[in-house]
């Protein structure tokens, strides 16, 4: 239910018709699975409501899932053009060195090579060299560990990409 309190983006999406929301949803995770969990459980009355959704549906996804939500991400230091959302998230790389550009590149490639998807993380906050390090430190995680770290991320975006759908005017 919603409230004279529900901040003016929560309302909308509680109300909006199906399809207008699984845009919504579209547009912050990939998942088509994750994006019924919350169709489903709508009206949220608050916005910590619909996060603890989020989080339930991420928990539950599966691999293929997880793959699918992946897919709808661009390689850092590659925003998708014309995609601000993706700009802004990987603002961190905007002003890195052509080295480090370079070095993320190579990076990137050799973690697609190693686990088959492209290297996520929640990138918002983080700098270049933050977001090198991570992925060095990560080529090295077996497989099951890096589909779990993976499923964390996503969360912490999802989470992040929601908050700017409740609170939109």
């Amino acid at each position: 239910m919603t409230s004279p309190s529900t901040p003016p983006g929560l309302a909308r999406f509680n109300t909006v018709e199906e399809h207008a929301a699984r845009v919504a949803l579209h547009e912050a995770c990939a998942s088509t699975a994750w994006a019924k969990r919350l169709l489903t459980a709508r009206p949220y009355a608050t916005p910590e409501d619909l996060y603890a959704a989020s989080d339930a549906a991420m928990a539950d996804l599966t691999v293929a899932d997880l793959e699918e939500a992946m897919a709808g991400h661009p390689p850092i230091g590659r925003p998708k053009a014309g995609d601000p959302t993706s700009a802004r998230e990987q603002r961190g790389m905007s002003g890195a060195s052509d080295a480090l550009k370079a070095e993320m590149l190579e990076l990137n490639l050799a973690y697609q090579e190693r686990f088959g998807h492209v290297f996520l993380i929640c990138a918002t906050g983080r700098t270049g060299e933050q977001m090198r390090d991570a992925v060095r430190e990560r080529l090295g995680n077996p497989p099951e560990r890096e589909r779990e770290i993976v499923r964390t991320e996503l969360g912490k975006i999802n989470r992040i990409r929601l908050a700017r759908l409740v609170e939109e005017d």
